[in-house]
């Protein structure tokens, strides 16, 4: 079978710069101190200092044409990183990659769209990049249109789109201009679950065309629906490359960590931008002491720590629980609030008698005006629940599913005579 993607110790090296400054004791402190340095424009007083930092080594891989491989890991593992090197996106400090025809690549929505030109001009930009045809653009621009369901907003700029609009579009245009090679991070995420059943109908549609597709995903069903191998990477390296199963099943041993807690003092390299960073986040139990031993009749609370950078936000807060099978257990949400400037804290509460004895992830979605994604973060946080004591009377074994709520029942008995009226209407 021929080869469709090979690197030979493929490395990329950044460089980290760390700013000498005066400890903040505190998190008000620390955003008091950035927010004084966006006001001056000045940084903290002291000498800079660099660190090399390995985001992908001696990565070695060959993918064969019509392979349709999923890419999976831990935050950090260096998943993105591979995907922008195949993508050309960056260029590697050491190593080689072969890459047999055009790529197409969607790793964030939006990617290479021209803000200011409408979605029907951006269309033909991005299939000209591509080296597409005027004539193959028009053959397939009704079917990109239609699968993006844009109809309406086509001579619409696209910096008017919301990120649901941009990651359709950006899809339809990746998946239909018929590259050899299709590369996708997980942006399906920002759409609607027929969509996104839609998006992996359409990358199993092109692997059985004879293209192939590299897949990155922390949604493990996703992977089992799309993909015929599975590479694992952790800390930069490959850490296992097969059939789907073993290797999901390796990556999900690892997710048996807990992940409590997660804190930027330095809101300048915090997750998010000029409008939103997030400080902190944890999981803490209800009455805030430390989720030391978390069973299935805690109730706990997962608190945000986050500062508004724009006078005045509209915004809304997602929390995405899922197993570590990547199933969800359940999505919530906040109402829209107006925040203004400053810094602000987002709990959600999970009562006890909710949650099975299972691993959990958090994954946090930060929304402007309900629709525009400020920030998505998966797997920000892990925890695990445990049995506990059962009580008098409650059932051995394993309870199935991924919650198991305790819901009211009301049972009674019911007089003589009425149980015969509702025999004899039987």
């Amino acid at each position: 079978m021929t080869t469709a993607i090979r690197t030979e110790n493929l490395s990329k090296q950044y460089l980290i710069r760390h700013e000498a400054q005066r400890r903040n004791d505190t998190l008000r402190e620390a955003i008091a101190s950035w927010a004084r340095s966006l006001r001056t424009g000045s940084a903290a007083p002291g000498s800079d200092t660099e660190e090399a930092f390995w985001a992908l080594k001696d990565i070695n891989l060959e993918i064969k044409v019509g392979e349709r491989v999923g890419i999976i890991g831990r935050n950090g593992a260096g998943k993105s990183t591979l995907l922008k090197l195949l993508s050309r996106v960056t260029e590697p400090t050491t190593g080689r990659i072969r890459v047999r025809g055009r790529v197409a690549s969607l790793l964030e929505a939006g990617t290479g769209f021209h803000p200011e030109l409408t979605g029907r001009e951006n269309i033909y930009l991005n299939g000209a990049v591509l080296g597409m045809s005027r004539a193959e653009l028009h053959r397939k621009f009704d079917e990109i249109v239609a699968f993006a369901e844009i109809e309406r907003f086509l001579d619409t700029p696209v910096k008017r789109y919301s990120s649901g609009m941009y990651m359709r579009l950006g899809f339809a245009v990746a998946a239909h201009l018929e590259p050899e090679v299709l590369v996708v991070d997980e942006v399906l995420a920002v759409g609607d679950l027929r969509f996104q059943q839609k998006c992996v109908g359409k990358m199993q549609d092109v692997g059985r065309e004879g293209r192939t597709v590299l897949f990155v995903s922390h949604s493990m069903r996703a992977i089992y629906a799309l993909c015929d191998r599975a590479v694992l990477l952790a800390d930069g390296k490959v850490k296992s490359d097969g059939e789907v199963p073993s290797v999901v099943a390796e990556y999900l041993d690892q997710g048996a960590n807990n992940v409590l807690e997660r804190n930027w003092p330095d809101l300048r390299s915090a997750p998010g931008n000029e409008h939103f960073r997030l400080a902190g986040a944890r999981v803490a139990l209800e009455d805030g002491g430390a989720a030391e031993a978390i069973t299935v009749k805690t109730p706990l609370r997962v608190e945000f720590e986050f500062w508004i950078g724009a006078d005045e936000l509209l915004y809304s807060m997602g929390l995405h629980l899922k197993v570590n099978t990547g199933e969800y257990a359940f999505v919530t949400a906040s109402t829209r609030t107006l925040l203004r400037r400053g810094w602000h804290r987002g709990t959600c509460h999970i009562p006890a008698d909710l949650l099975n004895n299972r691993t959990y992830s958090v994954d946090m979605h930060f929304l402007k005006d309900g629709r525009n994604a400020l920030l998505r973060l998966p797997e920000l946080l892990a925890f695990e629940v445990h049995e506990g004591e059962r009580g008098p009377g409650e059932p051995l074994g394993e309870y199935p599913g991924t919650v198991r709520p305790r819901l009211q029942w009301d049972v009674a008995p019911v007089p003589a005579e009425a149980a015969r009226l509702g025999a004899a209407h039987a």
